[in-house]
């Protein structure tokens, strides 16, 4: 007689099997994913060394934000930071807080050359305004009338001034020097390039000899980068007083603005705004310095025409 054939069957649920080792290894595999994402450093070498005894263990790179390296001061606090929200407010004060240490500086540097003016009882102008000083130099501390050539007692004032604007340098963006000179004769102008030249004469043996005084003398030293002290020409037209015999003097000056560096502005300070302008973003202060012509300061010693009184 024909056995009949049960219904279900001895491998009915044989499925199951399948199933259990698909799920195992999919639990092992994930296992194995969470254990190398929390590698343990020695054990790796020491894993990567018995399978290859001839690699060699290497420096790993040091980024923003680690304990060690140029980044440390700056950003110790920012380590471990993930969220952008909490990492920009914290990269915010900490420019604030190197600006307030700037303003400081700069608050300092004035006090100390408001001090030493009314120490020295020269004829110096000193102003301070929202981020930088400001001296008016007359004529009596350093030019004779016509002459660009500095007086002993404008070399010693500056000789006084240097130690003090070294000490500032790191927190200086620009020192602008400004020559400045008297009209000759009442309703008649100077003769235009006399003029010009010999206020800007007078601008660059301040800019040259200040530059001289301002280089670090060794090295970690604070000072003033040459590229951040400028001179310029205004001639006779920019007067303070009268041209008339009694006031003129006041007209024959060179000043001096110390600027302090602003980090909020966005187009940096005033070496990359230069090279921002010149170049259109494409070349950076640090880049054009290895290619920057040598420093030749000369002065000249030609006569000047139609000049001042």
């Amino acid at each position: 007689m024909k056995k009949k054939s049960g219904g279900g069957g001895e491998g009915g649920a044989n499925w199951m099997d399948t199933y259990g080792d698909m799920v195992t290894l999919l639990l092992c595999f994930f296992v194995l994913l969470y254990s190398m994402s929390t590698v343990d450093e020695n054990k790796w070498k020491a894993l990567v060394q018995s399978l290859n005894p001839n690699a060699r263990p290497v420096d790993t790179e040091i980024n923003a934000g680690d304990s060690h390296g140029p980044f440390a001061e700056v950003y110790d606090a920012l380590a471990g930071i993930t969220d952008p929200a909490m990492m920009e407010k914290l990269q915010e004060s900490a420019q604030d807080a190197m600006q307030e240490q700037i303003n400081q500086q700069v608050d300092q540097l004035y006090e100390q050359l408001k001090q030493y003016v009314e120490e020295s009882g020269k004829n110096i102008e000193i102003t301070k305004g929202d981020g930088y000083v400001f001296l008016s130099l007359v004529d009596t501390v350093f030019f004779y009338p016509d002459r660009y050539e500095m007086l002993p007692e404008g070399k010693a004032l500056l000789d006084a001034m240097a130690p003090v604007l070294k000490a500032a340098g790191p927190s200086i963006d620009e020192i602008r020097i400004s020559g400045h000179t008297a009209q000759a004769e009442q309703g008649r102008e100077n003769e235009a390039e006399g003029d010009r030249m010999l206020s800007a004469e007078r601008a660059a043996q301040v800019s040259a000899y200040l530059q001289q005084l301002c280089r670090p003398s060794g090295e970690g030293e604070p000072g003033i980068d040459p590229a951040r002290i400028v001179g310029q020409s205004y001639g006779q037209h920019r007067p303070i007083a009268a041209n008339d015999d009694e006031n003129r003097r006041r007209n024959r000056r060179v000043e001096m603005t110390i600027t302090g560096k602003d980090l909020g502005n966005k187009l940096g300070d005033a070496l990359e705004q230069y090279y921002t302008q010149r170049e259109g973003g494409s070349l950076k202060a640090e880049e054009a310095e290895s290619s920057a012509p040598a420093d030749n300061s000369s002065g000249s010693g030609s006569e000047q025409s139609g000049q001042e009184g």
